[in-house]
Parts: structure tokens; C-alpha cells; sequence
């Protein structure tokens, strides 16, 4: 069976990663790709928004099934169009792909039906949101309703940090439209969790819990990014409370997307803060693969991801049994100087060829003119060791990734640390 994944990044690399490796892949095609993707896939040079050439692509070339990685197209309907194309496609449609591309329909949904979340309170209208904001305690989360590349949200911890957050995304409108409304909630101390899970309507098969890091430096310091490093299993954090994550909030909301007549198919990605007393609650909702958390938890799937995948799309989620590695995974992002803000392009990379243990997963690579290896975005790269303890894993990781340089390179040193104290 042909495959084409649409996307371009490090979930879409270890995707194609774990694709190649089923019995019943054929050519597995990338649009747009990178560099790095290329050494498994065959890249094709369309947008991710460019959904006549993608279906059309998909036709002529007989695509048993295309695979949607990122958000934005989600959003934008990408896969009502490879369904109206007559072409089998892995993902949630427009009306679902919602619980991520709005935290004000995500937070309303989860309040309607009980779910354990954050307070909240949602504003269209920036001198509403400021004097609510300057009534309430800090800490505090202001939110970009919309899409924001992982980058939307801030926690404020003093009134001036919060009040500049807001004027960025109302006022400034760094976010473009998706800070026409925001969410400002209550802050959640606690441990930080990802539950991926794929779902078909409401059949939940959960993946291996992950922990991300999102803060740019090292302590949880900086500025948030799409993601510097995570880390699986979670062996600080009870498998009870897991549980508990699935059974109270991640079937319930499935359910509750079947109830408004959007019924989630893909993958379901829980962000999740797990109180001090031991209580999961709901941070945020994504429509498709964490990223850079499916570079830990493909890995460790033993089942076949093509399989899978297929089950979902024909309804058939139910009759299929997951197993996982007992093994551990961990991943290091390398990224480029400046980032999350303003970064260079074209930064010469070495020791990408050399070899080693684990695996690397590009996000942002290209080829130069003489074939080498340059940067070509602000996650660089995700560099995965593998061990049968975190310590291992984690060991095996930043050997890797402190063999391969390039100019301003940009890590955490403490990846994975909170499993270990």
C-alpha cells in the first residue's frame, strides 16, 4: 500500500520511521518534507494547504492512505478534502480538529460535560479581558484561542508579564487572528503529562504516557516553544493515575465529541497537569501527534503503525489490541540560535553522517549546494536514545546529540531529569 504523510517536520520523520517499518508499506510519500525525510520517503514539493494538489496527487498516484501530521491544515478542513476525494485518510475532520484549533470551544466542551480542567474565563475584548485579568491571583495562563505553532501561551508570573502578554496577542496581534479571542485560566501546579491515544469515535486506545519540555532553557526558564526535549514511560508518576487520566478525561471528552456530532477519529493528544494530589486535570487538547512527543512514543509501539492507522480510518479501532516496549525512550531537541524567536537558515551541521546509537528525527534540515547538511528551521533536530531505564535512554541521547554540532546550537541539559530526582 502507497502512503502519503503530509507534513514536514520531526513527527512526520519518525511517522514515516515507524510506517516504513510495516509489511504492508509500499512507497511512502512526504509532501512537503525535509531533508532528512527524504532518506525514507519520496518528498513532493506541494504545501500543506494546498489541498487540490495534494487530493490530486493522492488520486494519480493510487494513495491507499494519506496520514495528516500538523495542526493547521487540521484545522482548515484538510481531511474533509481527502474524504470528499474518496481518498482513506488518517485524522480528525474540520468540526473535530476544533478541540485544538480553539481553546474556547476546547475549554466549553470540557466544562459542559464535566472534565476536569483549569477555571477559565474567555474574552473577544481586550479591556474586558485586562480588568478581569488584574482581579484575579498570580500565577496566571493567558491563552491565544487559536493556532499559534505551540507558542500561544504564557504563564505570567507578575502582573506586568501578564498584562504584556495580553497586549501582545490583543492589541500587538503576534499571533495574527488566532489572539482574536483569548482563554485566561487559572494556573495548575503540578506534574506535567502527555497521553496520546488514538480514538475512533468512542473506542480509546491509549499510547505510552510522555512528559514534555516546553520552556526553552534549562529549570523550565524562558519562553515556551513547540517542544525541547521529552521523555517516556513516566516511572515517577503511578500507573493508577494514569488510569485515571483515561478514564476521567480523555473517554470522557471522546465521548463528548460524539454527543456534539463531531466524532474524533486520529490521534487525541491530552496535555495534562497532575496535581499535587495526585487529581489529572485538563491542560489543552490536540488534534494529531505531539510533536516532539511521537519521537519518543513510536519507538516504543511494538504493534504495526500502519495497521493501526488502517483500523481507525475503517471503524474497526475496537477489534485491535496495542502492545508497547517495556523500554525507554528519550529526546533531546537541538535548535537554533535564537529560537523560539528570530533564527538563521543555512547553518553548516556536523556530525549528522557519523552514525551512532539511537535514532534522529529531522524537523528543520536542508541539503546545501555541495550536498551537505544545513539548519533550515528553529527545531533543528530530535536526537532519541533508547535504553531499558530513563537513565539509559537518556544517557544514549545526549551522547548523540553532543556529536553532532552546528553554530548557536541550543539544548536542554536536563531532559528527562524530573523521572530521576
Amino acid at each position: 500500500m502507497d502512503i502519503l504523510v503530509v507534513g514536514g517536520g520531526g513527527r512526520e520523520h519518525a511517522i514515516i520511521w515507524s510506517l516504513s517499518q510495516s509489511p504492508k508499506a509500499g512507497t511512502i510519500y512526504c509532501a512537503p518534507g525535509n531533508a532528512g525525510i527524504a532518506t525514507l520517503a519520496e518528498c513532493v514539493p506541494i504545501g500543506v494547504f494546498e489541498f487540490d494538489r495534494l487530493t490530486a496527487f493522492a488520486k494519480e498516484h493510487h494513495i491507499g492512505l494519506a496520514v495528516i501530521g500538523p495542526d493547521d491544515p487540521l484545522a482548515a478542513g484538510i481531511v474533509d478534502a481527502f474524504e470528499a476525494a474518496g481518498i482513506p485518510v488518517f485524522g480528525p475532520r474540520r468540526n473535530a480538529a476544533e478541540i485544538e484549533g480553539s481553546k474556547t470551544f476546547m475549554k466549553d466542551l470540557l466544562h459542559k460535560y464535566n472534565i476536569p480542567t483549569a477555571a477559565y474565563e474567555k474574552f473577544s475584548e481586550y479591556e474586558a479581558a485586562l480588568v478581569f485579568l488584574r482581579s484575579r491571583e498570580l500565577p496566571i495562563v493567558i491563552k491565544a484561542d487559536g493556532l499559534a505553532a505551540g507558542k500561544g501561551v504564557t504563564v505570567a508570573y507578575s502582573l506586568e508579564e501578564a498584562e504584556l502578554a495580553l497586549s501582545d496577542i490583543m492589541v500587538g496581534k503576534i499571533f495574527g487572528e488566532a489572539g482574536a479571542r483569548v482563554v485566561i485560566e487559572e494556573f495548575l501546579a503540578g506534574q506535567e503529562m502527555s497521553i496520546l491515544a488514538f480514538v475512533d469515535g468512542e473506542t480509546v486506545r491509549p499510547m505510552a504516557a510522555a512528559q514534555d519540555h516546553k520552556p526553552i532553557f534549562d529549570g523550565d526558564k524562558g519562553p515556551n516553544t513547540g517542544g525541547m526535549g521529552t521523555y517516556s514511560p513516566l516511572p515517577h508518576i503511578n500507573e493508577a493515575i494514569i488510569q485515571e487520566a483515561v478514564e476521567t478525561i480523555i473517554k470522557p471528552t471522546a465521548q463528548a465529541m460524539v454527543a456534539e456530532g463531531r466524532p474524533f477519529s486520529g490521534v487525541l493528544f491530552a496535555g495534562l497537569m497532575i496535581a499535587p494530589d495526585g487529581k489529572p486535570k485538563t491542560i489543552e487538547f490536540n488534534a494529531r501527534f505531539g510533536d516532539p512527543e511521537t519521537q519518543v512514543v513510536l519507538p516504543r509501539l511494538k504493534s504495526d503503525l500502519l495497521e493501526i492507522m488502517l483500523a481507525v480510518v475503517e471503524h474497526r479501532l475496537d477489534q485491535l489490541e496495542i502492545e508497547w516496549s517495556e523500554q525507554a525512550a528519550v529526546c533531546v531537541v537541538l535548535a537554533s540560535q535564537g529560537y523560539p524567536g528570530p533564527y538563521p537558515k543555512g547553518v553548516p551541521i556536523s556530525g549528522l553522517d557519523a552514525g551512532g546509537e539511537g535514532l534522529v528525527f529531522h524537523a528543520g534540515t536542508a541539503r546545501g549546494e555541495d550536498g551537505s547538511w544545513i539548519t533550515n528551521g528553529g527545531r533543528v533536530l530530535g536526537v532519541v536514545g533508547l535504553g531499558d531505564t530513563i537513565t539509559e535512554a537518556r544517557s544514549a541521547a545526549y551522547k548523540r546529540a553532543d556529536s553532532i554540532a552546528f553554530a548557536g546550537k541550543q539544548s536542554r541539559t536536563d531532559i528527562a531529569m524530573k523521572a530521576l530526582v
